[in-house]
């Protein structure tokens, strides 16, 4: 699942290497516009719906937080 949530990362901003990042928002590299697309990506890849109150800074600050946002939303 990770790889894949570095695949759809990278092809939305393919100028960053989120493999290096220990905070995507704080350093800047997902905007609020990326995030709502970022949302749409995932619940499209894994036939999810994302909670809207899920939808915070801190659970796309890295790869881990947002796999798991991704399998919490795969168990409702």
């Amino acid at each position: 699942m990770k790889e894949q949530i570095f695949s759809i990362l990278s092809g939305m901003r393919p100028e960053y290497d989120f493999s290096t990042s220990q905070d995507f928002i704080s350093d800047g590299m997902l905007d609020s516009f990326d995030v709502v697309t970022l949302v749409s990506e995932l619940e499209e890849k894994f036939s999810i719906a994302i909670d809207g109150e899920d939808i915070i800074p801190e659970n796309f600050s890295s790869v881990d937080r947002i796999a798991n946002l991704v399998e919490k939303s795969e168990k409702v």
